[in-house]
């Protein structure tokens, strides 16, 4: 696996590198989030929604839908899973972070998806990114063994548990893409080394793809 980095022309059927928007004062914020040994998410986070770019935000780059802002710290090295949304979701880099995407279009029919698509890209500190809603991703991983620390813009409400009753997986399968979604928002494929929760859907075939080695 070749790391990319988002300035590259691959990464532009996944997203875009967001430009129009100042978040210095934001990454300098997040700079102050933990950074635990393994990932944390945090789907809101009050330091960060006060800040003045929560608004330019909200009315620039989700055309004035309510948006909430957190986090996703720690240290990764692996692939696990790769989910989807119904949105685009921002990515804001305080520290150098890489990466794993992949188009929804290459999922199969039976909701299963080969890791080999995987394509890695890294984000610099200091660079934010719109994932589109069709982009494959999970959390970011580490450089170098270091920790990362990634702001997570996506629509208000997204990442919650679910209220409702939706499709069970069963023996493994999924009866149609219902079966996927484990939260607000999220549709998720894991793989069977990603240490997941049990009843979620275990769709990735291949290897579980470690940063380490591109």
């Amino acid at each position: 696996m070749k790391l990319l980095s988002v300035n590259d022309l691959a990464f532009h059927k996944y997203g875009r590198v967001i430009s129009n928007v100042d978040l210095t004062e934001l990454v300098q914020v997040l700079k102050e989030t933990p950074v635990p040994e393994n990932v944390v998410y945090e789907p809101s986070v009050k330091a960060l929604e006060e800040l003045p770019v929560m608004k330019t935000l909200e009315r620039v780059t989700y055309g004035e839908m309510p948006i909430q802002i957190g986090y996703c710290n720690g240290h990764n090295v692996l692939l696990n899973a790769l989910e989807y949304h119904r949105s685009s979701e921002i990515n804001i880099a305080a520290t150098d972070a890489i990466l794993l995407l992949g188009a929804l279009q290459d999922v199969e029919p039976d909701y299963t998806y080969d890791t080999a698509n995987v394509e890695a890209f890294l984000l610099p500190a200091g660079t934010a990114v719109e994932l589109y809603a069709t982009t494959l991703h999970y959390a970011p991983c580490s450089v170098n063994g270091q920790g990362f620390q990634v702001a997570i813009v996506l629509p208000k409400g997204t990442n919650y548990p679910l209220e409702g009753e939706h499709a069970a997986v069963k023996d493994n399968k999924a009866s149609n893409e219902d079966a996927l979604i484990t939260a607000t928002n999220k549709w998720l494929i894991g793989h069977a080394e990603g240490g997941l929760d049990e009843g979620a859907f275990l769709g990735l075939k291949g290897n579980n793809l470690n940063v380490s080695d591109v």
